[in-house]
């Protein structure tokens, strides 16, 4: 899921922006989580490293654009950072806070979506994490973020991914380890889930790409606060 702030003062662009992202979701299929600010002071004062993208006017009344961008920029050197703005003149300033493109007022959909679509990409080649899987006599290069969930089964743990299942001898444990910060956790003893891969929590089970897995009452309380920590945005 890409993280998304939105810091604009004028309620009738928020809710342009607002539109324009629930219709890039539509036809992209990308999951998106919007936070909305109504100005620079409100994302500035209490900023904390949560956001994948930020879409910012500039020009904005309590604080501007630039120096929320400088202020945020001092705490997170790598969220991507697009300028919205009525001059283009404006927005060239950015690379004093290294944003990553602008987008000029009145706002048409075509271009907001090519500058979100070239966003999203960067955000996916930064966060890109690779497995490496042993499979007989060759070695296979997985990107975590297809993995559904991992199963332990004996001394073997089993993969299943977008592009397959695959086996492998190993522990569970051991790769917790090496996806720590990286959005899994374990519903149960035998399960380790990618948390961007759930559908549906009902009860005491949950729902991993169409795949039903059981919640252990051990487990459960570390696994929602972890999933609702997702959810969230942390």
């Amino acid at each position: 899921m890409t993280r998304i702030a939105v810091v604009e003062d004028d309620s009738a662009y928020r809710r342009q922006l607002r539109e324009y992202l629930q219709r890039y979701e539509r036809e992209s299929g990308e999951a998106l989580s919007v936070t909305e600010f109504s100005d620079g002071l409100e994302i500035a004062e209490h900023y904390s490293s949560s956001f994948d993208i930020i879409f910012m006017d500039i020009q904005m009344s309590h604080l501007d654009g630039m120096q929320t961008a400088q202020r945020i920029r001092a705490q997170d050197k790598t969220v991507i950072i697009i300028f919205i703005t009525n001059l283009a003149q404006f927005a060239l300033q950015g690379y004093k806070v290294e944003a990553l493109d602008y987008v000029l007022k009145p706002i048409q959909y075509f271009a907001f979506s090519q500058v979100l679509q070239k966003a999203v990409k960067k955000v996916r080649e930064s966060s890109a994490f690779f497995l490496h899987l042993v499979q007989e006599s060759r070695m296979l290069r997985l990107d975590a973020s297809k993995i559904s969930y991992l199963e332990s089964q004996g001394h073997n743990v089993v993969y299943h991914t977008d592009e397959g299942i695959y086996l492998e001898r190993n522990s569970l444990k051991n790769l917790e380890q090496k996806l720590e910060g990286r959005h899994f956790s374990r519903c149960n003893n035998c399960y380790l889930v990618n948390l961007a891969r759930v559908e549906k929590v009902d009860q005491n089970l949950v729902t991993v790409s169409g795949e039903v897995l059981q919640i252990s009452r051990p487990k459960r309380k570390s696994f929602m606060e972890a999933l609702a920590a997702y959810v969230g945005g942390e």
